[in-house]
């Protein structure tokens, strides 16, 4: 049989083994020890030389089908799912790096994570944050003790698409870990395996659940980093072949060592939600470049943040490495009060959040960049009146009509 599209291989992910009684979904399994009548085979699965389940908060089934589901995603050799996408991030890097090592992000990055990794410089491990538009600036950081250059695929909120084939090639050649966080993107519309990622993050919240309901997070070993020359790997979790002993020590040291298990409810929230992601994202894209090619020719609207628009400073560069643009953009305001357009919109919804299903829209600077504070923002390039904006998937034209109707509004008097 050739080999199957996206979308058939999530759907029927869960019956490439048994499962209990024919189900087509896999079962939500709450239990949280598991038992043995023989006790060797206990110590054996604790000790890693057979599968099986000890803990809820290090393994369980409704998260291993989950796991399955997200490796076949991004094409991987295996996965770990968290509670959130900051506890994916938060274990995989205290697993991975010791006091000492130092770590090479890009500036433009989500706020929580950008807070995560001035915690990680207080405790011994030093970052350095680079336009990771283009590989120079991440090649100029990069110290004999750099260990991991983190990236995301595209900016939260300003879009900015990340040099990321030639920082795979980079990191190939440095032979340090490609850390790329694929939440943006989605493995629909991109696979960071492409430009040679050694790990994949996805917040599970966002694009693959898709409907605002879980949270979660994930990290993907796709295969292309050799294991075997990594210094700080424990030894107790250099079994088996190579290729496995990085997902393991993540799993074994970092989601058990922070806690941040998955609950099995919200992974069967997810794992049914991932199955219609390719076809969410392909509207969610066709919407997003519709609003925005609208929004860039109205008088009220200074500037538009979006790779689909040829505008955009990477509109190339994201063209040829993403199937779509995605559905996140973000837009500045000429002459009109933020909060007051916002108030003003009916089907949109004013909400924190990405990725979901309804179209979302929230004043940046006040709120999820608020603690950046303004010189950070400046650097940024984050104005006082940028929105940003989630592309969900109604009807184009009504979401034209409600922002059509909330810019035709008379300005009033700035705050």
């Amino acid at each position: 049989m050739s080999a199957r599209g996206f979308t058939t291989r999530i759907l029927h992910s869960d019956r490439s083994r048994p499962v209990e009684h024919g189900a087509v979904h896999e079962p939500i399994h709450t239990s949280v020890p598991y038992c043995y009548r023989d006790s060797r085979e206990l110590a054996r699965v604790f000790q890693g030389e057979r599968p099986g389940y000890t803990y809820a908060r290090s393994a369980q089934p409704t998260a291993a089908a989950l796991e399955e589901k997200i490796t076949a995603m991004e094409e991987g050799v295996g996965s770990v799912v968290f509670g959130t996408g900051m506890g994916a991030i938060a274990s995989t890097l205290l697993s991975l790096l010791r006091s000492g090592d130092h770590l090479v992000s890009s500036s433009y990055l989500f706020g929580n994570t950008n807070s995560l990794f001035q915690t990680f410089q207080q405790i011994g491990v030093g970052v350095s944050f680079v336009d990771a538009t283009d590989v120079a600036s991440v090649a100029a950081a990069m110290t004999a003790c750099t260990r991991i250059v983190f990236v995301e695929t595209v900016a939260n909120p300003c879009t900015q698409v990340a040099d990321l084939a030639r920082i795979g090639e980079l990191c190939r050649q440095r032979g340090v870990i490609y850390l790329v966080d694929n939440t943006i993107t989605s493995p629909y519309l991109f696979l960071p395996k492409s430009v040679g990622a050694s790990l994949v993050v996805n917040s599970l919240t966002k694009c693959i659940g898709g409907h605002g309901n879980a949270l979660g997070g994930a990290v993907t070993d796709t295969g292309m980093f050799d294991w075997s020359r990594y210094p700080n790997l424990y030894e107790n979790y250099k079994k088996g072949a190579s290729s496995g002993w990085g997902i393991m020590q993540v799993r074994k040291k970092g989601l058990r060592d922070v806690g941040a298990a998955l609950a099995p409810d919200a992974a069967h929230r997810i794992s049914v939600g991932a199955e219609t992601l390719a076809l969410r994202m392909e509207r969610t894209c066709a919407n997003a470049l519709k609003l925005t090619t609208y929004l860039e020719a109205h008088p009220k609207v200074l500037r538009v943040y979006y790779p689909g628009l040829e505008s955009h400073p990477q509109h190339r560069l994201a063209k040829a490495l993403f199937r779509g643009a995605g559905g996140l953009f973000a837009f500045e305001l000429a002459g009109m009060d933020c909060f007051d357009f916002l108030d003003r919109l009916d089907t949109v919804l004013c909400s924190s959040h990405l990725a979901d299903t309804r179209t979302l829209a929230i004043p940046v600077a006040h709120t999820i960049f608020h603690e950046t504070g303004a010189a950070g923002r400046a650097r940024m390039g984050i104005a006082d009146s940028l929105i940003r904006i989630s592309t969900g998937i109604e009807d184009a034209d009504d979401l034209i009509a409600d922002f059509d109707q909330a810019l035709a509004a008379n300005p009033r008097n700035t705050h």
